[in-house]
């Protein structure tokens, strides 16, 4: 796609979401909404129309190479994931539930089910800031030396024992005589097929019926073959199976790959000249309008001066730096209107001390009155929530269509920086330079006009008040530095030496496998709760996990989540998704899992330091992820005696108390994984971790992708002989973690070779599928119940009581009428 294109993209997503603002922001509020369902069903709708709104501005982000088109994208493209965001929390608080199943708003707006797929923009990664990249780099080196030092000590301590030495002469011993006798075998086998058939006639009649069998087993496989071509261009014609020359990648598909490597070298090349630019610009303002600006100041502010001075009788007091300077003036105000401000406001000041009596007696009488409606304004409508981007995004939409929307760029065919923008952006920064420089001269004037004209002796100015507030109000303790005197590096190396700070594995969240759920609308319908897809796990852990990690803005003003745990059997890709959401953040990885931290740090000062260290680093080189595997162990109802050993709860009291000193600023997340629930107290692991996911068995859709990519992945080929929809269903209860090891182990080098002779069946993964124990419903089921006791899992099971009593009373209150 050319640029125009991607322009065309840019304009279709500013549209619609012109319309989002329009309806978000009318000029009168709307009414609340007393019907639950309606009102989630506007918030669904908005949260669709949202995603692809996303979808359009990451796309063309992406690929554009304007560099001043590219920072009023970015500011939209944060504005519109906060606000899908703030969406996302509003539809889990009115529907009690982490998944939502929207296929009647997909069908009504023409979408399919990926057009939810939740994209992760480039810029998390591929456009870091300098000292970001640098702080990175410093502690991959320090990972890579910790892993040849590791690679070091293994080889030069490993020593084999004579157990060992004795084991491997016996087996090259072994080896060679099952050679030998292969070899006299198969000399034996030659030598009696050669005396058996020297004892045959070689007559006429032989020959020609060797000839007759040799025809007739090549004519057989030609025929075979033709038959096999016919039918497979009969099933290419009618759709069902895809052609050859479009498996492969095709030359379209290559040419697009390196049009996007050249595109990412222009976004740099334009990127620099436009800073470069801006230095030249700024330069060049200072140099020829400086004197203007300072001269149109001056005079202004002298005017200022006398037009005061003729209304009161006196020369105004300058504005202090606090107060915003002579911007103040500047402000298309009179000076009778900003006199009577100040009037307005020592009135203000004055009548708030005397006032404050009255305002506490009646705040109190709003609180009780407040307890008694509590419920009314329940029953009189739902409202959405104020938005912290709205307002952000109305302001870039503004700029948008001033600036960019009816823009002819017809002669800006390369889509370098257009300069008159520049200047105006640059003019402006400028002036707030003059401004300071104009403001320390104008004081000076004004005092020597005052002490010539008013005999007014110059004293200290009278800066803004001081709110007494804040000397009676609680003090937050800072976290003490118990480090102060260690560098950064120094830290890094310990705790990559502990094991607490670890490289993250190459995965990435469209390595997470699945389908979308189809039946999850209709059986929410049916008042029957379905269970999440692999697909919507990932959605789920895209919006909560790598969304507010990978933009800054974001995470401070989008709702807060500090800690997620991810609930589900050994082997659905907890540990997976943990290395997923670093790799697309690009964030750093920590380890507090009780067998990483057992015997490290021992005693109370020992695990505080610990703490200190892990979370001061993780601050420093944000984002980061704290990963605690195996969470349930820290919150065990009783300590297993073979577990005693480890000390699983010592960082039970102390965690929680570093979870909360998590500031919005602070791009640090939690994440918990766990296979086991039932086994910890309740109570404090939910009190631990403000989000749970649940991540169930793939269901069948999802089987069936899973095998059909893997096997691809591994270099298997998939034919007629390999029937995937039978294989998919009798591994119901297996896991993707059970694929793995057994594509693996199935699909190896010898057997890739011999696919055209031996092509893959079903048989072929069945037999080593079986060593394996599926996971069985029982376990979901008891898994799904311990889900249904959490905070969420109980106001939703709260609410479906609450509607079948409806329910209910309908049915009696119509059969009463009937009678």
């Amino acid at each position: 796609m050319s640029q125009s294109s991607y322009n065309q993209v840019w304009k279709e997503a500013m549209s619609e979401l012109s319309y989002l603002l329009a309806e978000e922001l009318p000029p009168v509020p709307p009414p609340p909404q007393r019907d639950r369902v309606v009102f989630f069903q506007r918030l669904a709708t908005l949260y669709v129309r949202y995603v692809q709104v996303f979808r359009q501005l990451e796309e063309a982000h992406n690929m554009l190479v304007h560099p001043q088109k590219r920072r009023l994208i970015l500011l939209l493209l944060k504005g519109v994931m906060g606000r899908v965001l703030e969406l996302k929390y509003e539809m889990v608080e009115k529907e009690f539930s982490e998944y939502h199943y929207v296929d009647d708003i997909l069908h009504a707006l023409k979408l399919t089910p990926p057009a939810l797929e939740i994209p992760i923009p480039y810029f998390f990664v591929g456009e870091r800031s300098k000292e970001t990249e640098e702080r990175k780099t410093m502690v991959l080196d320090v990972l890579n030396l910790a892993d040849d030092s590791k690679d070091l000590d293994t080889s030069m301590d490993k020593v084999m024992t004579e157990e060992e030495a004795i084991k491997i002469i016996q087996m090259v011993e072994r080896a060679w005589q099952g050679r030998v006798r292969a070899k006299l075998n198969k000399e034996i086998r030659f030598s009696n097929f050669d005396r058996r058939h020297r004892a045959k006639g070689a007559g006429s009649a032989f020959n020609e019926l060797a000839a007759i069998r040799i025809q007739k087993i090549w004519k057989g496989y030609l025929q075979r073959k033709k038959t096999k071509i016919a039918r497979d261009e009969e099933m290419i014609f009618l759709g069902m199976v895809m052609d050859p020359k479009y498996q492969g990648p095709l030359q379209a598909e290559i040419d697009a790959q390196a049009i996007d490597a050249s595109i990412r070298v222009r976004q740099k090349k334009h990127e620099e000249i436009y800073l470069n630019a801006i230095d030249a610009i700024v330069n060049q303002i200072r140099e020829f309008e400086w004197n203007d600006m300072a001269k149109t100041m001056k005079n202004q502010i002298r005017q200022w001066f006398y037009e005061c001075r003729n209304t009161t009788g006196l020369f105004p007091d300058y504005p202090t730096v606090e107060e915003g300077g002579s911007a103040i003036i500047f402000a298309e105000k009179t000076p009778q209107q900003l006199v009577e401000e100040i009037a307005l406001q020592e009135e203000e000041a004055a009548s708030k001390s005397k006032a404050k009596g009255k305002d506490d007696k009646k705040a109190k009488e709003k609180k009780d009155k407040g307890k008694a409606k509590g419920a009314e304004d329940d029953e009189e409508g739902l409202t959405m929530m104020p938005s912290a981007f709205l307002s952000e995004l109305a302001v870039a939409n503004k700029r948008y269509e001033e600036v960019w929307k009816t823009r002819n760029e017809s002669e800006n065919f390369t889509q370098i920086h257009e300069v008159e923008l520049v200047k105006e952006e640059m003019r402006k920064i400028v002036e707030e330079e003059v401004r300071l420089k104009v403001d320390e001269e104008m004081r000076e004037e004004l005092a020597e006009l005052k002490l010539a004209i008013d005999k007014e002796k110059p004293g200290k100015q009278k800066g803004p008040k001081k709110k007494k507030g804040s000397k009676g109000g609680k003090k937050k303790k800072k976290e003490k530095d118990l480090t102060p005197d260690r560098t950064l590096e120094s830290l890094c190396e310990e705790l990559v030496q502990q094991g607490l700070l670890k490289r993250a594995k190459n995965f990435r969240m469209q390595d997470f496998l699945g389908d979308y759920n189809y039946l999850g609308t209709t059986l929410r319908q049916n008042d029957i709760e379905p269970m999440p897809s692999l697909l919507d796990v990932r959605q789920v852990l895209s919006l909560y996990g790598i969304l507010p990690l990978g933009a800054p803005e974001v995470h401070e003003k989008a709702p807060l989540i500090k800690s997620i745990l991810l609930v589900g059997p050994a082997g659905v890709g907890k540990s997976m998704l943990v290395h997923a959401i670093c790799q697309e953040t690009g964030a750093t990885m920590f380890d507090l899992s009780p067998y990483s931290t057992a015997g490290k740090y021992p005693g109370k000062p020992g695990m505080a330091m610990m703490l200190h260290m892990v979370f001061k680093v993780a601050r420093l080189l944000q984002p980061s992820v704290i990963w605690i595997q195996d969470a349930e162990k820290m919150f065990y109802k009783k300590v297993p005696k073979d577990e005693e050993q480890l000390e699983p709860r010592r960082l039970k009291k102390d965690l929680p108390k570093c979870l909360k000193l998590i500031k919005p600023e602070d791009r640090v997340l939690i994440i918990g994984t766990t296979k086991a629930p039932q086994n910890s107290e309740l109570k404090s692991m939910c009190k631990m971790y403000g989000k749970i996911i649940l991540i169930p068995r793939p269901d069948y859709g999802s089987r069936y992708i899973l095998w059909e990519k893997l096997i691809k992945k591994q270099g298997g080929k998939i034919t007629n002989a390999l029937d995937l929809t039978s294989l998919t269903k009798v591994t119901d209860g297996y896991t993707p973690g059970h694929m793995v090891q057994v594509i693996s182990s199935v699909v190896t080098k010898d057997r890739i070779n011999d696919l055209t002779k031996q092509p893959l069946t079903a048989d072929d993964f069945i037999v080593p599928l079986a060593k394996f124990e599926p996971v069985l419903q029982k376990e979901e089921e008891a898994l799904k119940n311990w889900y249904a006791k959490t905070p969420l899992g109980k106001r939703r099971t709260k609410a479906a009581a609450e509607k079948e009593d409806a329910l209910l009373k309908a049915k009696d209150a119509k059969s009463k009428k009937k009678k």
